[in-house]
């Protein structure tokens, strides 16, 4: 392999030893060239023989941790998967040890004094910038001895995140029913589950993993089965990750208070578009407020739906969904099962395929040769669409999007390889990966979508964009490092595709007779697209507002109970005997950042209206949006990126008007 081969890791042969082996190497060879960079006279010093010299330094990390530390989300042999766990931890800990250190700091401090660091510009001028506030932030203001307990703390919290994050995937937990209590399921459901004999009886595991709750929840005729499921995946994680969590929690407070913050909230949104915790405060209380009034009458309706149904009034967090897809199926005639038909894999994949090369202006090509880590997993190249014949493509993604058994277990995209400027000139072409959990396909069905998963494809494959279109030369401002509650705008703006009838049109087929998805089918789900949208929104601020309640000043430590005192948002009484923070995720990675997803769906619907001006498959928009987002990444501030997309100031109109408020 060359060193800028797309062909990164001989998956197939990695074992534990030479995983260990390649990640031990990596640190082994950053530490040389920092020992280099910190040896070097301050009257000596450049922006390439420092900075420049440190992106170099560290990449060798980050390629590690992407290529090789990535395979303890993904990988199928037990062993593989636990050893790159352990060195998922161990490079974490080794780049917050970086970031620590004296000797390095002392070397940009001096670089950043001289007259050279004062002549810098654009990407150079911010990466400087952005490094030195970065230990500001580590404590390098403090005495010695509060900086060496906010290392500690950081290194804890590292430990912390990784067990936290490991007991959410290896949770195992279920339903083992007859083929009786899957009542309201469909065949094409119930022949995917696994199945289990008891008693001279063959039975089915329905599981936590979402392609499994999400459609029983939604359609199992049995209440009280709806009601177990529901409480057996709000104690995910377990009680232990309830304790982790809160540790971790006032360990980010103490971190926080050290470097002269009021809170982790504080801290972490000084380096957000938002900059201040209380524009966060202001904008999910101003949402509520919005929202509340159709989550109103999305209740009404709930009930009424409940009512008919069964004569009582009451409705519990384990109904809604149920009732939700009542309502679709008697109110709108959808059916999210009969939707699937029309929406088999590769379809949606040549859909998804079709339309972002066609509005970006570029080509996706099998890579059938590339190094892979499981059978399941696709590779493609990507090139410009006018390259000629034997052009080389400039990134690579993968698409892993099957479950398995210990497999990460919701859908994400990540970077495998950032793209950057090396030093010789050359750009460093990005390798990325989605990894999802949809339906696998079977001896005799193709894997069938809800429209739903067909949205979590699009919005997945938006980061992969991000990811691989950059053309940042710093891989400090590659593809999705981006300012955390702007990344998720590119991705929700890419989901507006999956309305378009023009677009849905071109790629929803039965997947037994060819034929389209009907006009009245699509018109319905259009129709529906806002029911409980109210309801849907206010479960995303009650998980924004808990997140950063928990990471607010007045908070006590006790994440139940706060989890209580603020379940009421939902609109749902809270389910006496969970803790649905012990499988939140996101707590870890996204903590004090979760309002991230609606102040940048803001954005990302604000964006799309540029293409409602024109057509969603223009490509001078397209291209316009590639060149000013995506290829930019985190070299500009969010709100410039998306002043210089739409010529304007950005506004909520569109986010409210796509929830159905336009006329509350």
């Amino acid at each position: 392999m060359t060193a800028d081969s797309l062909d990164l890791v001989d998956f197939a042969n990695l074992t534990p030893e030479s995983l260990a082996d390649a990640c031990r190497q990596a640190m082994a060879a950053c530490d040389e060239e920092i020992a280099r960079i910190v040896a070097i006279p301050d009257n000596q010093r450049t922006f390439e023989n420092t900075l420049l010299a440190l992106e170099e330094a560290t990449e060798h990390v980050a390629l590690a941790s992407g290529a090789y530390a990535f395979m303890a989300y993904v990988s199928a042999d037990d062993a593989l998967r636990e050893r790159a766990r352990e060195l998922d931890q161990e490079l974490d800990k080794y780049m917050v040890g970086l970031a620590f250190r004296e000797d390095l700091y002392s070397a940009i401090r001096a670089f950043s004094d001289s007259p050279a660091a004062r002549e810098l510009t654009g990407e150079d001028a911010r990466l400087l910038e952005h490094e030195l506030r970065d230990y500001r932030r580590n404590g390098f203001e403090l005495p010695a001895e509060q900086r060496a307990r906010v290392r500690e703390i950081f290194d804890e919290l590292v430990e912390i995140g990784v067990q936290f994050r490991n007991a959410i995937d290896d949770w195992d937990d279920g339903l083992t029913l007859s083929r009786e209590q899957l009542a309201g399921l469909p065949d094409s459901y119930i022949s995917r589950l696994r199945t289990v004999h008891e008693g001279g009886e063959t039975k089915y595991r329905v599981s936590l993993d979402y392609p499994e709750l999400h459609p029983f929840m939604a359609n199992a005729e049995d209440e009280s089965l709806r009601r177990e499921l529901f409480l057996k995946d709000q104690r995910k994680g377990g009680e232990e990750n309830v304790r982790r969590l809160e540790r971790a929690i006032r360990l980010r407070d103490e971190v926080a208070r050290l470097l002269g913050y009021d809170s982790w909230a504080s801290y972490r949104v000084e380096t957000r578009m938002a900059k201040e915790r209380q524009r966060v405060d202001a904008f999910l209380a101003d949402l509520r407020e919005k929202v509340a009034r159709k989550a109103e009458r999305d209740f009404e309706e709930l009930r009424a739906a409940r009512r008919e149904h069964t004569g009582r009034d009451d409705l519990n967090i384990w109904d809604w969904r149920y009732y939700h897809n009542r309502l679709l199926k008697t109110k709108y005639a959808v059916d999210e099962f009969e939707v699937a038909q029309y929406f088999p894999l590769e379809a949606v994949l040549d859909g998804l395929f079709k339309t972002t090369q066609a509005v970006l202006g570029i080509r996706y090509s099998p890579a059938p040769n590339a190094p892979k880590w499981h059978p399941d997993v696709q590779a493609f190249d990507i090139y410009e669409a006018d390259a000629p014949e034997g052009a080389e493509p400039f990134a690579r993604f993968y698409m892993d999007l099957f479950p398995r058994p210990n497999k990460y277990g919701h859908a994400a995209a990540f970077t495998l390889r950032r793209g950057r400027m090396r030093r010789d000139g050359t750009y460093q072409r990005p390798v990325s990966a989605i990894v999802a959990n949809f339906t696998k396909p079977s001896a005799d069905q193709p894997s069938l979508l809800r429209h739903s998963e067909v949205v979590t494809l699009f919005h997945e494959f938006g980061h992969i964009l991000h990811q691989t279109l950059t053309r940042a030369q710093r891989a400090r401002f590659s593809g999705t490092s981006t300012e955390r509650d702007f990344v998720e705008a590119p991705s929700q703006m890419l989901e507006h595709w999956c309305w378009e009838p023009e677009v849905l049109r071109s790629f929803a087929r039965h997947y037994q007779t060819g034929e389209p998805l009907p006009d009245e089918l699509l018109k319905a789900m259009i129709a529906a697209k806002n029911l409980n949208s109210g309801i849907l929104t206010l479960r995303q601020i009650f998980f924004a507002t808990l997140d950063f309640a928990y990471h607010s000043p007045g908070f006590d430590g006790d994440t139940t109970k706060k989890l209580r005192e603020l379940h009421d948002i939902t609109g749902f009484p809270y389910p006496e005997g969970t803790h649905f923070q012990s499988s939140f995720g996101h707590l870890f990675g996204y903590d004090a950042g979760y309002y991230g997803y609606l102040w940048s769906h803001v954005f990302g619907d604000d964006m799309y209206t540029r293409f409602e001006e024109t057509s969603p498959l223009d490509r001078t928009t397209g291209l316009h949006y590639r060149k000013t987002v995506l290829e930019r990444g985190g070299s500009v501030d969010g709100d410039q990126l998306v002043r210089d997309f739409l010529g304007r100031e950005p506004n909520t109109d569109a986010f409210l008007r796509g929830l159905g408020l336009e006329d509350v």
